[in-house]
């Protein structure tokens, strides 16, 4: 198959009549927060699979995993092609999550589409909308695979009128990561803040200065370029507000969504909160004593951290707890032909079974996507002898998906990211900076709504 080029995307995006849709969320937009610890200008092309090509029907899968989650999803095409003959899976890295969300519009405009592709959580939705991705529930009953075996909040979120469309596999959820060292020398407990409230109270004991000149502060937000726009939702549910509702009206302006942009706004005025280029960077070195991150950038933290890790649930805030689910999942193309889909399906399979699924997770701190991988003796065993992974486990009992706004309107994500950063880095007084996003955001929202409509009545 014939890669696409950059010049092939953008005279696709540009000119193309049909799949309109998809053409409008060609913009820009940062990678999922679940794919932090990837690097993908770092990456290099993935090995060939192990299994060679005349083995069996070979399959093009498209993924967005660099560094270590580029190695370990190598690692699992590997494993695939090694446990059967029928099927040899060819995997090829296409960029971050958005880049292989572009170059997948490209190639399906194209004709030119992989099988089967991992799909961000604030792609999936487009690509449904154009009937461009298969409903999955007849392979899944042909295989015999149980639907109710995966987590509610994962697979519910890939399905739409009772069929499953996106099948959850690198699913995380935002979790607060904290310096175990930075905490004891400030005389705090070993535990993550239980409220946004307490964690302002411990900031004067985390900050280290000498004059105007700041060693460590107590959190860093998300930066330049950062996904403020996926953990902010912490902030919003936690202060009883919200993007929008499931009929996409906009209600990030309203007082609640306010007074919890505000709060962020007041912390880096205040300096205990930073807006660092690369938050993780800070946290590893030790300049950030905390901070927000997907639980996709654990086996990184613990590899790269200078000291003692601990990770704990998100805080609550004055109304509530909140916490948004995230990450990617695989989807089927339906142009490919019927046999060729079928065959995806079987890596789908293998990748999310029991087994794999926990394979994956102790490999990357993803979640794992099934019950039973959750509750078996491999997964028990992890996270006794490591306990920072399980507090992602004990925290998905209470997460929720993502508001509408973020993960099913083209653009949503990069209206909420340059809205949001307009309060936190530069400092904007949240109230006109919201009411100018909710007006962009809702003309957005308006736009999808009729397509779903007219799509699911």
């Amino acid at each position: 198959m014939r890669r696409t080029s950059r010049r092939d995307i953008l005279k696709v995006l540009a000119g193309a009549a049909g799949l309109t849709l998809l053409s409008a969320c060609g913009s820009s937009q940062p990678a999922a927060k679940p794919a932090e610890a990837a690097k993908p200008a770092e990456a290099a092309k993935p090995a060939a699979p192990a299994v060679a090509s005349g083995a069996g029907m070979k399959i093009t899968l498209w993924s967005s995993f660099a560094s270590n989650l580029g190695e370990q999803m190598q690692a699992m095409v590997n494993r695939f092609n090694e446990s059967q003959k029928d099927v040899v899976v060819d995997n090829q890295f296409q960029g971050s999550y958005e880049e292989t969300g572009q170059k997948l519009t490209a190639a399906i405009q194209a004709r030119q589409a992989p099988d089967v592709s991992i799909i961000s959580d604030v792609w999936w939705f487009k690509f449904y909308l154009n009937k461009a991705i298969l409903p999955l529930d007849d392979l899944m009953k042909a295989n015999n695979v149980d639907k109710a075996d995966y987590v509610d909040a994962f697979i519910n979120e890939g399905t739409r009128k009772g069929q499953t469309y996106w099948m959850p596999f690198a699913r995380s959820t935002p979790l607060f990561y904290y310096n175990k060292d930075a905490f004891k020398a400030a005389g705090l407990p070993d535990r993550g803040p239980e409220s946004w409230m307490e964690l302002k109270e411990w900031s004067s004991k985390l900050m280290k200065k000498d004059g105007a000149n700041v060693s460590q502060y107590a959190f860093a937000l998300p930066g330049a370029n950062g996904y403020i726009d996926w953990s902010f939702q912490n902030n919003i549910w936690g202060w009883g507000g919200s993007y929008s509702d499931a009929d996409f009206a906009v209600h990030i302006a309203e007082k609640p969504g306010v007074e919890a942009a505000e709060f962020l706004r007041q912390a880096v005025i205040d300096g205990w909160a930073g807006t660092p280029a690369n938050a993780d960077n800070d946290f590893r070195s030790g300049v950030a004593a905390s901070l927000i991150g997907s639980t996709g950038g654990l086996a990184g933290h613990e590899a790269n951290a200078k000291f003692a890790l601990g990770t704990a649930f998100l805080p609550k805030g004055p109304a509530a707890f909140g916490c948004p689910t995230g990450g990617a999942g695989l989807g089927i193309l339906a142009s490919a032909p019927k046999e060729r889909q079928e065959a995806a399906f079987k890596f789908m399979q293998f990748a999310t079974s029991t087994e794999q699924a926990a394979v994956w997770s102790q490999a990357t701190g993803y979640m794992p996507v099934r019950k039973s991988s959750i509750e078996s003796a491999s997964m028990k065993d992890f996270y006794e002898k490591k306990p920072n992974y399980q507090t992602a486990g004990k925290q998905l009992a209470m997460v929720r998906a993502q508001d509408t706004a973020r993960v099913f309107v083209p653009n949503g994500q990069q209206l909420l990211l340059k809205g949001l950063e307009r309060i936190t880095i530069n400092k904007e007084p949240a109230e006109a900076a919201l009411k100018d996003l909710a007006t962009n955001l809702q003309k957005e929202c308006d736009l999808i709504a009729k397509q779903v409509k007219a799509l699911e009545g």
